[in-house]
């Protein structure tokens, strides 16, 4: 049977924020399993509202285009610095629909098991991924 890689268990996509990395050292690399051509992909958290983070995305993208035309066009640093703290602000905003996303679904689906050891396993890990999440916003 063919198999592909489960999806979600490493932080991050293969191949970012991992260079110069072993691949003992890489988050969750250790841990991948594989799961059946056929299977479906995972539901998550986002999942019915992807099409609005998908558009929010595609704004914040224009947005970003926008600030480097205006870089090659040597528009003034305050107008520049404007626009770069209104995409800071946007992309904080996702990542906060994200966050609260996963604590929802992910978090309250672990809280859902029904084998009272798996459950407390699966809330601990939904959670420290929440709060490594959050984390890496305060940066």
């Amino acid at each position: 049977m063919l198999r592909r890689p489960r999806r979600g268990l490493a932080t991050y996509p293969q191949g970012v924020y991992v260079e110069g990395m072993s691949e003992s050292e890489v988050p969750g690399m250790a841990r991948l399993d594989t799961v059946p051509l056929d299977a479906p992909p995972p539901e998550h958290g986002y999942t019915s509202n992807k099409d609005a983070y998908l558009r929010r995305l595609k704004r914040i993208e224009g947005q970003v285009r926008g600030i480097a035309r205006m870089v090659d066009e040597d528009k003034y640093c305050i107008d520049i610095l404007t626009q770069v703290a209104a995409v800071t602000k946007a992309l904080h905003a996702v990542s906060l629909g994200l966050v609260e996303e996963h604590i929802g679904h992910c978090v309250v689906g672990a809280a859902a098991e029904p084998d009272p050891e798996l459950r407390a396993e699966a809330i601990d890990v939904k959670v420290k991924e929440a709060t490594d999440a959050i984390g890496r916003l305060l940066r």
